[in-house]
């Protein structure tokens, strides 16, 4: 194989650098089996003002590396076809055998070729003109690609990806390294303010304020694959891909649970099944009414700010394809630009995660977490007699907890 392009070789280094970076900040910022965002080695290495901006690059970063790698992985996917190609090219160049040479500013004859142009061959053609001319050469079997030779084809390095559910609405929940099995807090269930005039001379009023411990425990999310010894020695592009296949999985089910989760264990608990979450039924509002009714509810219900929201496919297109009494869109003429992503000034993640004719909104970013134990980890081993048959085991599996910590901050508008 030819020596890696320029390009190749500075995206190689450019990926390196950003995971070296990224390695080196959580080295800084560990403290025992927990991160300290605020130190400020951590701080001055992202060149952050504080904890909760460091934890901003951080994700930054990491979105960057992950992008970094996807366009590296599809540049030496390039480099390898382009290197397949070339060999093709030189296979395919016609060779001359040296009892033919080519006469000058010619091309080379077969002995074949040769005899049917010779004038032999062609009076016999002008004269026997009643026989075939396969009787006519003693030829009686075709001679063709089925009983000679097949052609030969090489395959490219093109893969095609099987469709299936992308990750839809795992960038709305803020992420947070956990060094321990559940996420602890402190909820307060009751809060009543007493305060009130009171004359000279009589009792204070009083206020009753009550907190309660809650948890949200670390469940773990698995997959596995079982796979041949020559299969990962004779495709180098096996063994990575089967990496990145399990990985996806892990995320795209996580991405899963955030909505619809159960909270049974080991299921995580997702928005839908979150107790005192807000609702109501959409009825005979039009969808862009009811999805204003629902930001209210979050601002003035749940006393939060709504930071977005999460719709079917069909129950976004039936928002975005909203006419007026005239017949026009109110979204805009549909032959110029793209269709909106936003309602209200606030993002709609589409995802067909969530149950259809179901919307909701919440404030994401100040009342939901996702804590991550470590990300995901992928390990190799044998399933009973799979040592001695040349098969091993990839397993995958991730652990995390989906927290939202006021139920009141997120209302699902049903009967959309």
């Amino acid at each position: 194989m030819p020596a890696p392009s320029t390009s190749l070789v500075e995206q190689r280094e450019q990926f390196a650098a950003k995971q070296k970076l990224a390695t080196e900040v959580f080295e800084l910022a560990q403290d025992g089996k927990q991160f300290d965002l605020s130190r400020k080695t951590v701080l001055e290495k992202l060149g952050a003002t504080n904890a909760d901006d460091a934890l901003g690059k951080i994700k930054a970063l990491n979105r960057e590396c992950e992008e970094l790698g996807t366009k590296l992985r599809g540049a030496e996917l390039d480099e390898i076809k382009a290197s397949i190609g070339q060999r093709e090219d030189e296979r395919n160049v016609p060779y001359h055998s040296p009892q033919h040479p080519a006469p000058a500013g010619g091309e080379a004859k077969s002995w074949g070729r040769q005899y049917a142009d010779s004038k032999e061959f062609k009076a016999s053609l002008a004269s026997r003109t009643d026989i075939p001319f396969q009787m006519e050469i003693g030829v009686k079997t075709l001679f063709e690609t089925a009983a000679g030779f097949a052609p030969e084809s090489v395959r490219s390095g093109l893969l095609v990806e099987k469709a299936t559910r992308p990750i839809q609405v795992l960038d709305l929940i803020p992420t947070f390294p956990i060094g321990q099995a559940a996420f602890i807090y402190m909820e307060e269930t009751t809060r009543t303010h007493g305060a009130a005039e009171k004359a000279e001379g009589v009792a204070y009023a009083e206020s009753t304020f009550v907190w309660t411990q809650k948890s949200s425990p670390v469940q773990k999310v698995t997959d596995s694959i079982p796979v041949t010894d020559e299969q990962i020695e004779d495709e180098p592009q096996v063994a990575s891909l089967l990496d990145q296949r399990l990985s996806f999985g892990l995320r795209q089910k996580l991405d899963s649970q955030i909505l619809v989760g159960s909270g049974t264990a080991p299921a995580l608990r997702g928005l839908l099944n979150v107790v005192g979450i807000q609702t109501f039924a959409k009825g005979a509002d039009m969808g862009i009414v009811a999805f204003m009714k629902g930001l209210t509810l979050v601002r003035f219900t749940g006393r939060a700010s709504p930071s977005g929201a999460i719709a079917h496919p069909n129950d976004w297109q039936d928002i975005v394809l909203t006419q007026d009494n005239e017949g026009r869109f109110m979204f805009g003429n549909p032959f110029q630009g793209v269709a909106p992503q936003s309602l209200f000034g606030t993002p709609v993640a589409v995802s067909d995660g969530i149950t259809e004719n179901s919307l909701a909104i919440g404030d994401f970013v100040n009342f939901s977490r996702l804590d991550d134990r470590r990300g995901v980890r992928i390990q190799t081993g044998f399933i009973g007699t799979e040592f001695t048959e040349g098969k091993v085991h990839l397993r995958a599996d991730l652990r995390a907890a989906i927290t939202y910590t006021r139920p009141a901050a997120f209302v699902v508008i049903t009967s959309m």
